[in-house]
């Protein structure tokens, strides 16, 4: 028997999952700052995942 392949999305490379987790811990302590480390603190969730998202994006566009 054949197995079936699911038809979708690939999976995510390893790296762009370890950039979020990186920027999430950071919220979580209270280190990540909207642009740079000068300016205000994030408190919302919902903002640290844009920044998170953010910075993935940046960083593969650069290994390009």
């Amino acid at each position: 028997m054949k197995k079936k392949v699911k038809k979708g999305k690939k999976p995510a490379a390893p790296k762009k999952h370890n950039k979020v987790k990186v920027v999430m811990e950071e919220f979580k302590k209270g280190d990540l700052h909207s642009g740079s480390k000068k300016g205000p603190k994030v408190t919302n969730p919902k903002q640290a995942i844009a920044i998170a998202l953010s910075e993935q994006r940046k960083a593969s566009k650069k290994h390009k």
